[in-house]
């Protein structure tokens, strides 16, 4: 027993120990081994040093432009404006320190701007006598020369208005020349007044282009201080036309009618078709308007019509017609007259404009005129805008050319 015992130690001796579990059993154990690899041997990682340089060289520049990109939109966007608001309040000061210089130049360049404006503009011959014995001055549009071109066609259609500055009631207008930028006019003009007043008058010759459908262009203009003019002899010249923007006053509005006349059959058709822009007549900043068609002949009313009432709008459609019956015989010598109101529950309806077309009319209200008889039995459409109702009153009453 003893021997086999002893065989069976030294058997257990000479026999291997059994194999460790595997290393899934032990995860511990596994996340040690590799962190002692990446530890202490960094020569063996899967990337190079000069690899993971790179990549952070990368990242910190993709960082830095997204900051930059950040930085300029937000920030860096208010800078023009101010820029710009600085530059007005040099200008507006006079400069700064060491701006005299820049100033000069930009002051030359200005000028040397203003003087080809002008150049462009074109020249305008006018002639100019005084009737002492009637006190009455006559101004002569005679004709026009190189006038810019306002349309896309590369013309213009352009009149001349007539007024003194201190009565800017009383205008006068020449035809409209179409399409021409040497229009010849020959027309004549008259103000009546005394003489010793006239010295401290200043004559304003203002040339337009004429547009159907919008507001008419100011081309250029001619001022003349009448002290500056020897009218003990007629005077006739040419001078260039200047930078002028249009008299300002307060806008009333504009209407759009359509006007068609049959001769043989007598009759004129006026419809009225929109108004745009009007004037706001009640405290809600609105107006309630309505159109009164007032036909008259050599100054006697014949008929009167109106539209339907537009409620709480400056820019009312109507599309309303009203037929007239007018002889042949008669047509040269009527007038159709517009006036637009503000409609008003408790007291008067407020005049809020006024215009007239026809006989003794002048500019659109004459050329749309003239249009409808040069077309019979077509429709003529045109706006007109709104003047002041004493200023049309008085064109009317007074005598007609």
């Amino acid at each position: 027993m003893e021997v086999r015992r002893r065989q069976a130690a030294e058997r257990s001796e000479l026999e291997p120990e059994p194999a460790a579990p595997p290393h899934a059993h032990y995860p511990s154990h596994n996340y040690m081994n590799m962190k002692n690899k990446f530890t202490n041997e960094p020569d063996r990682l899967p990337l190079p040093m000069w690899a993971v340089g790179a990549i952070v060289v990368v990242v910190l520049a993709l960082v830095g432009c997204l900051t930059f990109c950040i930085f300029k939109k937000c920030i860096t966007k208010k800078k023009p404006k101010k820029v710009r608001e600085r530059k007005r309040g040099h200008k507006g000061r006079g400069g700064g320190e060491g701006e005299g210089g820049d100033k000069k130049e930009d002051g030359d360049k200005k000028e040397g701007k203003g003087k080809e404006e002008r150049e462009n503009l074109g020249k305008l011959e006018f002639t100019l006598d005084y009737n002492f014995t009637d006190s009455q001055l006559i101004v002569g549009i005679l004709q026009g020369q190189d006038l810019a071109a306002m349309d896309i066609g590369g013309t213009s259609d352009p009149y001349v208005k007539v007024y003194m500055l201190s009565d800017k009631k009383k205008k006068f207008e020449t035809k409209i020349q179409r399409k021409n930028l040497c229009p010849v006019f020959n027309e004549t003009f008259i103000f009546k007044i005394p003489y010793a007043e006239l010295g401290g008058q200043t004559l304003v010759l203002q040339v337009y282009d004429f547009d159907r459908f919008s507001k008419h262009d100011v081309i250029g203009q001619i001022k003349i201080p009448m002290n500056s003019v020897d009218l003990g002899k007629p005077l006739q010249e040419w001078r260039d036309l200047e930078n002028g923007e249009k008299e300002k006053q307060e806008r009333l509005g504009d209407v759009c009618i359509s006007l068609r006349y049959v001769p043989t059959a007598g009759k004129l058709t006026v419809n009225v078709m929109e108004a745009k822009n009007l004037k706001k007549m009640d405290v809600g900043g609105l107006s309630d308007p309505f159109v009164k068609v007032v036909l008259q002949h050599n100054g006697k009313r014949i008929k009167k019509k109106k539209t339907t009432v537009k409620k709480n709008t400056l820019n009312p459609y109507f599309n309303e017609s009203f037929s007239f019956e007018v002889p042949f015989e008669q047509i040269q010598k009527m007038q159709v007259i517009l006036s637009v109101y503000d409609y008003d529950k408790l007291g008067s309806n407020d005049a809020i404009g006024k215009t007239f077309i026809g006989y003794g009319a002048s500019g659109v209200g004459l050329h749309h005129w003239s249009d409808m008889l040069a077309n019979p039995r077509r429709p003529i459409a045109q706006w007109h805008t709104l003047q002041l109702e004493e200023e049309v009153d008085a064109v009317l009453k007074g005598p007609h050319r």
